[in-house]
């Protein structure tokens, strides 16, 4: 076995306090502000971008990130707001769609000046445009070798 030498201990350790603290500010915005987690806003902002607000639970899941079992507990949770419906899905009946109701637009509309204003001050306004775009890039590429691809969605964060 190979140990880190003292270059990437020196850029390991700061990566990963960021990839530990920046989720647990952005969930507490998100409570604090909203009263959801970031995996709701997440949820909800996945399918306002959506082509009719509407996304198979499977495709929704990958989107997300998440198992189907993780996701349906969440849905769940979020029809019981009235944010979210389950809907059959067309063809062969057995495909369900996760429907983004006129409410979780609302609550996604309101959401996501204060989500999008935390983004900013605890990552993006830290960096330059240049830092941020090479942020994502190395991130994109990380993600890749692990198979995963990110969707771009259109509209804010």
């Amino acid at each position: 076995m190979e140990w880190l030498s003292e270059q990437q201990q020196a850029a390991w350790r700061p990566f990963v306090a960021l990839l530990l603290r920046l989720p647990t500010a952005l969930d507490a915005q998100l409570q604090k502000d909203a009263g959801i987690t970031q995996f709701d806003y997440l949820v909800l902002s996945g399918l306002s971008e959506a082509p009719g607000r509407t996304l198979r639970m499977s495709e929704l899941a990958a989107t997300a990130n998440s198992s189907l079992s993780r996701l349906s507990h969440v849905v769940s949770r979020l029809e019981a707001r009235g944010w979210v419906r389950r809907e059959q899905g067309p063809g062969d009946g057995r495909g369900i769609n996760a429907v983004l109701t006129d409410a979780g637009l609302d609550k996604v509309r309101q959401t996501a000046p204060g989500h999008v204003e935390a983004v900013r001050e605890l990552l993006v306004s830290t960096l330059s445009d240049e830092e941020f775009a090479q942020l994502g890039a190395i991130a994109k590429k990380v993600l890749a070798a692990q198979g995963i691809k990110v969707i771009i969605p259109n509209g804010p964060c």
